[in-house]
């Protein structure tokens, strides 16, 4: 038996990868990586480079982002297609 989650994510990874590459498109893309508590505190915008910037609400959520960049990189990547997002790139909109 396959989980439900395993199969929406699939599903929605076939739409997404049929689509042009848009700000909403890795916007959903986004959201649907990290979560709705994490995408609550984070903007997050695609550069001609693959590189992802991400800005953080405080220096926590930029540590945490920090340290799960390759899982996200990865779980970007199944929902956009190979190779879109090269690096993650995380600030705070806060200043210590």
């Amino acid at each position: 038996m396959i989980a439900a989650r395993h199969c929406t994510t699939d599903a929605l990874a076939r739409l997404l990868r049929g689509q042009p590459l848009s700000p909403g498109k890795v916007s959903l893309a986004w959201r649907t990586a990290v979560g709705p508590a994490v995408a609550r505190v984070t903007d997050a915008a695609l550069g001609p480079d693959g590189a992802l910037a991400v800005t953080a609400a405080d220096a926590h959520w930029t540590r945490e982002l920090r340290r799960s960049h390759r899982l996200l990189t990865t779980r970007l990547n199944q929902l956009l297609g190979d190779g879109v997002v090269t690096r993650i790139d995380v600030s705070s909109r806060t200043i210590r």
